[in-house]
């Protein structure tokens, strides 16, 4: 909704005119625009996120995590996501983290903050107020030659009533734009969730690859060091000079570099698994996470573009903004109109307690007022086009989050298209480089090869191992990417209360 859209609510609407004059209604009109949901992007089609068409299912590679991946185009997703990847170490974590985290808890606490602001608001504004007052006082008066005593009490009870009927819809407004808060908590609250349960198997996946590639380190070290050993022999025997010694120490002391570096990652890994969970870094009893403990889903749902924005709960957030913010034009209108007050008081006065009971006592009293603006230096009118202003600021993020929404998928639909092919060359080079060290080993041994021939062969299989195990997570962490992505599946896990699609 653009600023011209705004016009359709003149200051002198018929419907509002006609209202103030048939008299102080309980509920009028309600002045400013009616919310509708935003329109779907321009140019959005249902057979693709990606101007090129995806394949409905990945190539695969001959190695554990290589499995090819069908991509089920408007399959829904599953609430358990994280499931798929059938490890029950996984599922206990996140679990876990889901009951024990604070950030999560603190979300849950901004959304009943909220619905208690609702309820405030909807108590002060709909509801009459009604207030008991009771009061005693004791006045001495000074003498001014009267024969009469200067000492007298006073003893007053009453009720007050007093209501500020919504004649032009302001107070309806305000409780829009509340219930508009409450779903922005609300989605604030499943965009936690989503994030804290993406974050957790993303932990884990790291940290399986970070073992793996210890592993895989691991085993060209002690290939190297073997390969050190019989050099060593062959210098004893004068069959090699020094300097090959020395060249093969140099390149096992590098690959032994490398091995720090990866043990720090996976410890900063393991301590962030442990905050996310609600724990210290301590906490010696969470669950190692390896590659081969992780099954890689064979079918991926893929939500239709259209059901998307539906979906993602950082959209229904900036949506339910969006919300908020038409309701504030409508708040800012109704204070442009004349303003109602209703009121009235009944109760007793008497020079004792026991007088309050008696009836030529009572005393009560009716009011009611108007109040319209006349002239406030255009301050009204400002704050209406500042309300108006801050509604196209929304509907301008809005947009932002849903663009961002499609790129995540996007990006995600084909990061498991390349890194799928990635794992295929990725194995086939790990595969070649293997036979490669092997005929080079041997031949080295036959004399029919230099020492740096099988220097370089050593180097290409080193690199080629560990970038397989790195291929290889890259696989699974691209599925947590396309879950968390298409929204996580909150809206088929429908706890009490929770929002709805």
């Amino acid at each position: 909704m653009k600023n011209h859209d705004f016009k359709q609510f003149p200051l002198g609407g018929r419907r509002c005119a006609l209202a103030a004059l048939l008299g102080l209604a309980v509920a009028g009109c309600a002045v400013g625009p009616d919310y509708h949901p935003p329109a779907p992007p321009s140019g959005l089609r249902d057979d693709s996120y990606t101007p090129a068409a995806q394949p409905s299912d990945t190539v695969s590679a001959p190695v554990p995590g290589g499995a090819a991946q069908h991509l089920a185009m408007g399959q829904d997703i599953p609430a358990l996501w994280w499931t798929v990847f059938r490890s029950q170490a996984l599922d206990q974590l996140v679990r876990s983290a889901l009951e024990h985290n604070p950030t999560l808890a603190a979300a849950e606490a901004a959304l009943r903050q909220a619905q208690e602001n609702y309820n405030a608001e909807r108590g002060n504004r709909v509801f009459p107020a009604v207030n008991a007052q009771l009061s005693a006082a004791r006045e001495h008066l000074a003498d001014q030659g009267k024969t009469v005593n200067g000492v007298f009490s006073l003893y007053n009870a009453s009720v007050n009533v007093s209501y500020a009927p919504d004649v032009f819809g302001g107070t309806q407004r305000v409780l829009e734009g509340a219930q508009a808060a409450i779903d922005y908590q609300r989605f604030q609250l499943e965009a936690a969730q989503l994030a804290l349960t993406a974050n957790v198997v993303t932990a884990a996946i790291r940290e399986a690859s970070l073992r793996a590639q210890l592993q895989a380190t691991g085993e060209v070290l002690a290939a190297q060091r073997q390969q050190l050993d019989v050099i060593d022999k062959q210098l004893q025997a004068g069959a090699v000079a020094r300097a090959v010694l020395l060249t093969q120490r140099s390149q096992v002391a590098q690959t032994a570099a490398t091995v720090p570096p990866l043990e720090k990652a996976l410890a900063q890994s393991r301590h962030a698994l442990s905050v996310l969970v609600g724990q210290l870094p301590s906490t010696p009893d969470l669950p190692q996470f390896e590659l081969a403990a992780l099954a890689l889903p064979e079918q991926l749902p893929v939500s239709l573009p259209s059901a998307l924005a539906r979906q993602r709960p950082d959209v229904r957030a900036s949506e339910a903004l969006l919300h908020q913010a038409s309701a504030q034009v409508g708040v800012a209108t109704a204070n442009l109109y004349p303003q109602f007050t209703l009121s009235a008081s009944y109760g007793a006065a008497g020079a004792s307690p026991h007088e309050l009971f008696q009836a030529n006592n009572v005393f009560w009293n009716l009011a009611a007022g108007l109040t319209q603006p006349l002239f406030n230096g255009g301050a009204l009118t400002a704050k209406r086009r500042a309300a108006e202003a801050a509604y196209d600021a929304a509907a301008a993020q809005y947009r932002a989050t849903v663009l961002a929404a499609f790129r995540d998928v996007a990006d995600s639909l084909r990061a498991l298209e390349f890194d799928a092919s990635a794992l295929q060359a990725q194995a086939d080079a790990e595969a070649l480089a293997a036979e490669t060290l092997a005929l080079a080993k041997r031949q080295y041994q036959l004399g029919a090869i230099s020492y740096l021939s099988l220097l370089d062969a050593q180097r290409s299989y080193q690199q080629s191992h560990v970038a397989l195990a790195q291929a290889q997570a890259a696989r699974y962490a691209d599925t947590a990417a396309l879950f968390q992505a298409l929204g996580g599946g909150w809206w088929n896990r429908a706890p009490s209360g929770a929002a709805t699609p």
